[in-house]
């Protein structure tokens, strides 16, 4: 097991146990979208922002991770649905392998579960066989959990947010991420149910800088280990400092107000 957690220090920041993670695997669902042209100029942008890792398919590690600039580490994304699929988007597949991540120098491995969609029992059944493979192989594991499907009217709901971070911490998640669920006092909830492991907030659909941020700061101020954020830092106008604001907010402890005050103004 001794493997897993040198990994993890790739992943967490070694001072708080906290990160601020970069997802760059949209491209693989959506194509070439306004932020992800070139992989090489993003991942730079994490790294001297402050990232502490970016999550990508093969696309990512072939041509995009680890040119040139400063280091920040890597997770392979398995997960993959396009905009093609006639059933939707939320039917996931896996598409990688753990021995692959490790040939392409991975600190960790990635998968995406949408709990309550019609293809969930085949999601698990994935989730369940990577689990033991990352046991394995000593490989960090993030488990995006969403709950999503036809029956899902509000996928922040707390009593469904904490139980889907509960299901993956029981299945073998190293981290988990989920939507946050509004304020510091719910979020609590997920925290505290997912048996110490490290739960992070998804960063949502692009939206206001302070607003995005004032997320992440409930959520840390509630227990929670940091951020994956996408849109919000990738499309935004200023990628690096934005990235800045958010490392202030997890691992400085800054305010939502005085991150947006300091480096996007």
């Amino acid at each position: 097991m001794l493997g897993k957690p040198i990994r993890l220090d790739r992943i967490l920041n070694k001072s708080d146990g906290k990160t601020v993670i970069l997802p760059l695997d949209h491209g693989a669902g959506m194509g070439p979208i306004d932020g992800l042209i070139d992989l090489k100029e993003i991942v730079n942008a994490a790294a001297e922002g402050g990232a502490d890792a970016v999550v990508g398919h093969l696309g990512l590690a072939l041509h995009g991770h680890r040119k040139s600039g400063k280091d920040v580490g890597l997770l392979l994304q398995f997960s993959v649905s396009t905009e093609f699929n006639p059933n939707g988007a939320d039917e996931k597949v896996s598409v990688n392998t753990v021995q692959t991540a490790l040939k392409m120098g991975a600190d960790g491995v990635s998968i995406h579960v949408n709990f309550g969609s019609e293809s969930e029992p085949e999601q698990l059944r994935t989730f369940g066989k990577i689990s033991t493979y990352c046991l394995e192989w000593g490989m960090p594991l993030l488990v995006m959990a969403y709950p999503r499907g036809p029956k899902i009217t509000n996928p922040n709901d707390v009593e469904l947010v904490k139980k889907v971070a509960r299901i993956s911490a029981e299945l073998g998640a190293d981290i988990i991420k989920v939507p946050y669920t509004g304020d510091a006092k719910s979020f609590e909830q997920v925290v505290r149910g997912a048996l110490g492991v490290p739960v992070v907030i998804a960063g949502g659909a692009k939206g206001d800088d302070l607003a995005a941020l004032q997320m992440v700061e409930g959520s840390v101020k509630a227990g929670g280990s940091g951020v994956a954020m996408g849109r919000n830092a990738f499309q935004h106008k200023d990628p690096t400092n934005f990235i800045r604001a958010t490392a202030a907010v997890v691992h400085q402890g800054y305010s939502a107000e005085k991150a947006v005050k300091e480096f996007l103004r």
